[in-house]
């Protein structure tokens, strides 16, 4: 129904940025909130930060709050991530995803992209 496509992945230094894409395709006017997790090898997907498709308003882990800043693009459906003073714990596979409704929670996402690798070395 919804197809998401991240990139923009890639190998930094601590301190370095970078800067997510998720492309949304199909079905878009299902998206509420898209939403990025990541992943780091050996550990569960948690929640990173989501944005609200009307509104625009945008949501933070703590982890995350104050480096990272999440934006859209709705009339090219796509939603951002800019990563800034990225360091080592940052490292992990990023995905985007979508539900109508959920925004945080991994077991509600209905669709999600195939992920993109970010790795931030000291």
């Amino acid at each position: 129904q919804v197809q998401l496509v991240e990139s923009g992945g890639g190998s930094v230094q601590a301190g370095g940025s970078l800067r997510l894409s998720c492309a949304a395709s199909g079905n878009t006017y299902k998206m509420f909130c898209v939403s990025w997790f990541r992943q780091a090898p050996g550990k569960e997907r948690n929640w990173v930060a989501h944005i609200y498709i009307g509104k625009g308003s945008s949501y933070y882990a703590d982890s995350v709050q104050g480096r990272f800043a999440i934006s859209r693009d709705s009339a090219k459906n796509t939603v951002y991530l800019q990563m800034n003073s990225l360091q080592p714990e940052d490292t992990g596979m990023y995905y985007c995803a979508t539900d109508p409704s959920s925004c945080r929670s991994v077991a509600a996402m209905d669709y999600w992209g195939q992920g993109t690798q970010v790795t931030v070395s000291s």
